[in-house]
């Protein structure tokens, strides 16, 4: 079953979140990530919503999202993306009930 990484962020240092954007897509291909979605251009229709960016990041289930989000690749730049940023990050399972 496909798994979902969600990640919905408020930046707050352009310099240091682009050298860590920059970087995430090479962290992805071990684990077949691949983004549905990334940056602006939302639009609140209903409720409230703090942050201006949302990420969505596929993967083939989620144990390789799990497994992305430990790895060394990724955790030797989420420093870049916690000194430059605010949010909230999750794994969501991709089936609908």
């Amino acid at each position: 079953m496909k798994a979902f990484v969600v990640a919905a962020e408020t930046v707050k240092d352009e310099t240091l979140f682009a050298a860590y954007r920059k970087q995430v897509p090479g962290t992805l291909e071990p684990f077949e990530g691949r983004f549905v979605t990334r940056g602006g251009g939302l639009t609140l229709i209903e409720g409230e919503w703090p942050h201006s960016r949302l990420v969505i990041i596929e993967f083939p289930s989620r144990a390789a999202a799990e497994a992305w989000y430990r790895s060394h690749e990724y955790q030797s730049i989420i420093k870049l993306r916690h000194d430059s940023s605010v949010g909230n990050l999750v794994i969501v399972d991709g089936h609908v009930d």
